[in-house]
């Protein structure tokens, strides 16, 4: 899951440093258009703003006073001014250890062994209504320890969210769920807003860059699933560039995700956690971002939110205001 790559992670009120120490064999070819920014420096568009705004300074107040946490905290984004200037903010629930091993991402990797927190959404729907929220994503690793896949919880937690402040948007990013479709549907079914299940990368680098268990036509198939069967729920998705991936390939992402009726894509740059994960193999310039972005509202896409900071929950409540004149971070 994107949001996760090269941060630190939170689960309840709980902080845990991933270690990064799993070393993979990279597998990829140099982009032949790579930009000409040498790897290993970043360039100047990668520089974050600094967080302002009195509805941002209300948020963090009340995180602070009240020991909340959240990944949006926890992991440096780079976005989390916007975002909490407009009450929008990241949980991630059932823990902070993973049972895949992507090779994008830092999160602990293990077995937890079917442990989880029976409290967890009640700590879930008080952490939203303290923050005063407009619109929470619930975030999680990959319980494959699990029968369900953690999906009961998930929808535990969106129920709990739903009946303290009902007028909160609920969007979940979702693990696959194994692909199991009666899963997906219970998450689907639990009164939230928006699914999402991040494709990642493009179809010939998915067993590159993400776990076996895990692909590129599983993630095609839980989204195309999910909107089948309840068509009131968006579905979204996000993809990583920077990885290797021709404009082709992105091309071709974008048909099938506009074949499956997805709502909602978004694309950022890829960033390296630590040496011991997939190198950056271009650093995509904004005016590239802005282009993808075109290419995908072009397709009928609700909403295309593209540029090299962005993350999958970067400013996730503004496609219900349908301007997606708005959402171009590139601008």
């Amino acid at each position: 899951m994107s949001d996760f790559k090269g941060i630190p992670v939170v689960t309840g009120s709980k902080v845990q440093k991933p270690n990064g120490t799993r070393a993979i064999k990279n597998g990829m070819k140099a982009n032949k258009n790579a930009a000409a920014v040498p790897i290993g420096r970043k360039p100047d568009w990668l520089r974050a703003r600094l967080p302002t705004g009195d509805t941002y300074q209300a948020v963090k107040k009340n995180v602070r006073e009240h020991k909340l946490a959240t990944v949006c905290e926890e992991s440096m984004c780079p976005n989390i001014g916007e975002c909490w200037s407009h009450g929008t903010a990241t949980i991630m629930i059932m823990g902070d250890t993973c049972t895949r091993a992507c090779r994008f991402c830092a999160v602990d990797t293990g077995n937890p062994r079917g442990w989880l927190d029976s409290q967890e959404p009640e700590h879930c729907a008080d952490s939203v209504e303290i923050m005063g929220l407009n619109y929470i994503v619930l975030t999680s690793v990959d319980r494959d320890d699990l029968p369900d896949g953690g999906a009961q919880h998930y929808a535990d937690c969106v129920n709990a969210i739903k009946a303290r402040t009902p007028n909160v948007r609920v969007e979940a990013l979702a693990p696959d769920f194994r692909g199991v479709p009666e899963y997906v549907d219970k998450v689907v079914d639990s009164g939230l807003e928006v699914f999402a299940q991040n494709v990642e990368t493009v179809e010939r680098l998915t067993h590159v860059v993400r776990d076996a268990r895990a692909g590129y036509r599983q993630t095609l198939n839980v989204l195309e699933h999910a909107k089948k069967h309840n068509p009131n729920v968006l579905t979204k998705t996000s993809v990583m560039l920077g990885l290797g991936e021709t404009e082709d390939e992105i091309a071709q992402t974008l048909d099938d995700l506009a074949a499956i009726g997805v709502d909602i894509v978004t694309f950022g740059q890829y960033l390296r956690p630590t040496v011991n994960h997939l190198p950056v193999e271009r650093y995509v310039p904004p005016a590239d971002f802005a282009k993808y972005r075109q290419w995908g509202l072009a397709r009928g896409f609700l909403e295309v939110v593209s540029g090299p900071l962005v993350r999958s929950s970067y400013r996730a409540d503004r496609v219900f205001d349908k301007n997606n004149a708005g959402l171009d971070q590139t601008a």
